[in-house]
């Protein structure tokens, strides 16, 4: 079968090769926005003279911003199209990067974080279910490689952000021209999705998807992988500086040493998963995150705990990618089961904050990272859910729209086009 419009051996897709590197700039724009934002942690609770506890419950918000907002993401996909969904849902996020900063209060700085979070977990949920129609598609694994330029958008900006901080650079002043540039990227980067959208007999997924039951266990896989990865995430900078003594330069490149291995391991992901398969590729990566996690508990210098670090970057690389191709082959509609999945994976991202902002209080950030590792490890475990991540050939059901005819006006907002 090919495509009626160009004669693709990939029907729907139009040149395949233009989607495939259009969903992979996107991705990489969404971490940019991450990469971007986590590097100044430090700078906002020194700014607003923040504990951790306070630090921790500022940063359960993005999560629980996310949690409410993505059952909503596949509705809005199947409305207006993956490609304007993407669009639209992509470039608010970008924008929203300049509002923490901008806080005057930890009351203010929560509710930033919660429109921050909201608008991260909606454009993830629609680009996740772009790249597992394209996917599809294809025939082969491409979502690790996906989830790689996510992580080499983030280390890229993460080394501005590193720069910002070595230059004591106001945060309000990088992350607005930060937002501004990446918004515009979008635009231009969001032209090479393909155009894909459900059938018109394809009945309408509900307003707010919850979870499926099948989505429970492969959630529960994500969920640990999540943890460990916004556990490094928001806290490798303060761990590095509080735990054992480094600046705030070298702080901040703890997470540019853990955002380069997930990058560079999600990138030759999808080779590996092609050869091992996706259960044994998440069993290697559980044994890898935990050595990295001790290393972490064990550190009493940077030189020790940077490499924990990268570890734990290496060992969750792919889990969460093949969360998410597992979850688009559940039902027959891509968006709603990976918003399901999606909500029940990020439910970590809105307790790990919260959980080791509180264990660090009470007792440590040592403990803290104890727990981190005791979940890396569960991954082995739970391996077995991910045996749906293996792409298939048949494609799912949608409605071809050539590549230069737009979808609909161009943003969530506008009129969707009727057949």
């Amino acid at each position: 079968m090919t495509d009626s419009a160009t004669g693709s051996p990939h029907p729907g897709l139009g040149d395949p090769r233009r989607a495939r590197i259009g969903i992979a700039l996107v991705f990489a724009l969404h971490g940019a926005v991450t990469g971007s934002f986590v590097t100044r942690i430090p700078w906002l609770q020194d700014r607003l003279e923040l504990s951790a506890g306070q630090l921790g419950l500022a940063l359960v918000m993005p999560a629980i911003g996310s949690s409410l907002a993505m059952p909503l993401a596949g509705r809005l996909v199947h409305r207006y199209g993956g490609r304007a969904a993407v669009r639209g849902l992509l470039t608010l996020w970008c924008l929203a990067l300049a509002l923490p900063a901008l806080s005057p209060s930890l009351p203010v700085l929560c509710l930033t974080l919660l429109v921050y979070g909201a608008t991260a977990g909606m454009a993830d949920v629609a680009m996740n279910a772009q790249g597992v129609v394209i996917e599809e598609r294809l025939g082969r694994s491409i979502m690790s490689g996906l989830h790689g330029m996510w992580s080499v958008g983030g280390l890229l900006a993460s080394a501005f952000g590193i720069l910002a901080a070595h230059q004591e650079l106001d945060a309000r002043l990088q992350l607005a021209v930060t937002a501004l540039v990446l918004a515009l990227a979008g635009q231009f980067v969001c032209r090479g999705l393909p155009g894909l959208r459900p059938d018109a007999t394809e009945e309408a997924p509900p307003r707010f998807a919850l979870p499926p039951r099948s989505s429970l266990v492969i959630g529960l896989v994500g969920f640990c992988a999540v943890f460990a990865e916004g556990a490094s995430m928001d806290w490798s900078g303060v761990y590095l500086r509080d735990v054992t003594g480094s600046s705030a330069t070298v702080a901040a490149a703890s997470y540019t040493a853990f955002a380069c291995t997930m990058a560079v391991s999600r990138l030759a992901g999808d080779a590996v998963i092609r050869r091992i398969g996706p259960v044994r590729a998440t069993r290697i990566s559980g044994a890898v995150a935990t050595v990295g996690g001790l290393l972490v508990v064990l550190a009493d210098s940077p030189y020790l705990a940077i490499p924990g670090f990268a570890l734990i970057g290496i060992g969750i690389a792919v889990v969460v990618p093949l969360a998410f191709a597992a979850a688009g082959r559940i039902g027959g509609n891509p968006s709603q089961s990976i918003a399901g999945v999606a909500t029940v994976t990020y439910t970590s991202g809105l307790i790990a904050p919260a959980v080791i902002g509180a264990l660090a209080q009470a007792t440590s950030l040592t403990v803290s990272f104890a727990l981190v590792t005791a979940l890396a490890a569960a991954l082995i475990l739970g391996a077995g859910a991910l045996r749906r991540a293996e792409p298939v050939s048949t494609p799912p059901t949608v409605r071809e729209v050539p590549l230069g005819v737009p979808e609909s006006s161009g943003s969530i907002g506008a009129q969707a086009v009727r057949e």
